[in-house]
């Protein structure tokens, strides 16, 4: 393999952490990956990752996030597009959620648009049905 040679990315193992931010970190920047990644300080900025992106506790995130999954148990505050997120119930999210698989425990919190990927839903109602009598149907009284 050549050293400028990216090999076909993988995802890496379910858990499998390559890169910390540790609980007395302040980061800010932009963090692009094909591993997982941990946060459990402070960061600012754009996340992209290929594998897991783990929010701990703790943790505090202002930054739009793209990754293969994503699991929040501390503060988010930006966007966040995945295959699959949860959201712990100490989790809280202030962003849109762009995704194709999403848990929130009980406790957890979202404000923001879930976005399902996947087969297009239509729902069963287009238009709200016409309930006023058709005027054909309707007797006229020539009394009055």
């Amino acid at each position: 393999m050549s050293v400028f040679k990216r090999d076909k990315f993988k995802p890496p193992p379910p858990g499998q952490v390559e890169t910390v931010v540790g609980p007395t970190t302040n980061f800010k920047g932009a963090v692009q990956n094909d591993g997982g990644l941990r946060v459990d300080g402070v960061f600012e900025g754009l996340v992209e990752t290929g594998g897991n992106f783990i929010i701990g506790e703790e943790a505090k995130v202002m930054a739009d996030v793209v990754a293969y999954n994503v699991s929040v148990a501390g503060s988010v505050k930006g966007n966040i597009k995945a295959n699959r997120v949860e959201i712990l119930s100490t989790g809280r999210v202030w962003g849109d959620v762009t995704v194709k698989s999403f848990l929130v425990d009980e406790g957890g919190f979202v404000r923001g648009e879930i976005i399902m990927e996947g087969a297009e839903f239509k729902p069963p109602i287009t238009k709200a049905p016409d309930l006023a009598p058709k005027t054909a149907d309707v007797e006229k009284d020539e009394s009055v």
